[in-house]
């Protein structure tokens, strides 16, 4: 009887905290970059408004230096971003790992050979994202890092979205740099294939960036439930 009881009154204490989401209301807008916002993000909303019906969302996005900019100009509330750099004005949090991976098309010359040099790596054509992309100054940060200058690379074209990318990938005999969690459906499809490139290794974390000062409970709300979502 006693655990029917208890038992019972986490049905109604359930109950209670839904009947409070459910009457939550207000808005915010969110900016997020090209990776977190096409590939990351929109689960996360989806689950967030299931909680807080009343809770609408705004999502801007664009690469990480964009995004960084309309936060300080006061047009969005949050920001999630996958740069490197910190700009003064700006609180950072970390929320999420990433790797970002060499990768070929299926098709291409290298897709037959599971790792390559970083002579390889300097000497094969490769197609990478757009300057202000978070992406790429984590590139360039890291190729520094392990004595491989980014002006030495083989670089064909950058373009303006990885989804850009993924579509050049499959009729291009040459490399690309990207997030992991954006190509993950075309390894498991094969369009794609992940090279190893001996001795080197790009990882990073996306961040939540907002401005000092107050953030509305919206916001703390949605910070929460990103931090505690399981992606």
């Amino acid at each position: 009887n006693a655990f029917k009881e208890i038992a019972q009154q986490y049905r109604n204490l359930d109950f209670e905290i839904g009947q409070m989401n459910v009457s939550i209301s207000g808005e915010f807008k969110i900016g997020a970059s090209s990776t977190i916002s096409q590939y990351v993000i929109p689960k996360v909303i989806a689950s967030f408004h299931k909680r807080y019906p009343k809770i609408h969302i705004f999502l801007m996005n664009g690469n990480s230096f964009e995004m960084e900019k309309l936060l300080l100009d006061n047009q969005i509330d949050i920001a999630l971003v996958e740069n490197y750099s910190s700009q003064s004005g700006i609180r950072y949090r970390d929320f999420l790992d990433d790797e970002l991976i060499v990768v070929t098309g299926k098709d291409s010359v290298y897709a037959k050979r599971d790792n390559i040099t970083k002579d390889d790596l300097r000497q094969i054509p490769i197609v990478l994202r757009e300057q202000g992309s978070g992406t790429l100054e984590v590139i360039k940060q890291n190729l520094s890092q392990q004595n491989i200058g980014f002006e030495n690379l083989n670089t064909l074209i950058h373009l303006g979205s990885t989804e850009s990318i993924k579509n050049f990938l499959q009729d291009f005999d040459g490399l690309a740099i990207v997030s992991e969690k954006a190509v993950q459906t075309e390894l498991y499809l094969k369009t794609l294939v992940k090279l190893k490139v001996t001795g080197f290794t790009i990882s990073r974390k996306f961040r939540i960036a907002y401005k000092h000062g107050h953030k509305s409970q919206q916001v703390e709300l949605f910070e929460n439930f990103l931090l505690g979502y399981n992606i």
